[in-house]
């Protein structure tokens, strides 16, 4: 019997983190586009994710939210994809992956919201600084093609998704270590693929 594979999206979201990686799977999937003020907030999505927010998944009738989940998940569910490193050698892979979705997550979002803590109060929040958590990815990344091993993995997507983020958002100027990590990444043909999918979905200007 086929895998049931549905993706639950909005083109304006972190769902175009989940897009790239469904392309890099190359596994067929159906897309169902919701509505932030409508759909995204009715009964039926919120049945799937009460917090009523995007992306998540079915797969096989079982349910996954939050982005870097999504990956980690997918990259097991499709261990064919070659999308994670063999499991006793996954600690780069679930660090990074995770560090991204916990400090340069909450660092990137407290900054385009324009806030920041106190001196006195950094110590309370997981990444301490905006300043911090992005040379310390940086660190990770510096001098490499992948961020977990010799090559390309989920934790490349999630990583790599949230520094183009950032650039795009004009809330990070790319040092050259950086773009030596996000450039390549931007040629890869299912980011390019994903990103096509994503602007054709996008509202058009009345």
């Amino acid at each position: 019997m086929a895998d049931s594979l549905i993706f639950y999206t909005n083109p304006q979201s972190r769902g175009q983190i989940i897009r790239w990686m469904l392309e890099e799977l190359g596994a067929p999937y159906e897309t169902v586009l919701l509505d932030y003020a409508t759909t995204m907030k009715g009964a039926e999505y919120r049945a799937i994710n009460p917090m009523g927010k995007v992306p998540a998944i079915a797969h096989n009738g079982r349910i996954v939210t939050e982005s870097a989940a999504i990956c980690a998940y997918l990259a097991d569910a499709y261990p064919d994809a070659g999308l994670a490193p063999p499991p006793g050698e996954r600690a780069e892979y679930y660090r990074w992956m995770f560090f991204a979705a916990g400090p340069i997550e909450a660092a990137f979002s407290n900054k385009a919201m324009g806030w920041e803590a106190p001196p006195e109060r950094q110590r309370m929040f997981g990444y301490g600084t905006f300043e911090l958590a992005i040379s310390t990815i940086e660190t990770a990344i510096k001098g490499k093609a992948f961020i977990a091993g010799d090559r390309f993995s989920a934790a490349d997507v999630y990583v790599g998704s949230m520094l183009d983020f950032m650039i795009n958002f004009k809330l990070l100027e790319p040092s050259a270590t950086v773009t030596d990590y996000v450039g390549p990444l931007r040629e890869r043909a299912a980011y390019k693929r994903a990103k096509a999918i994503d602007a054709a979905l996008m509202p058009q200007p009345s």
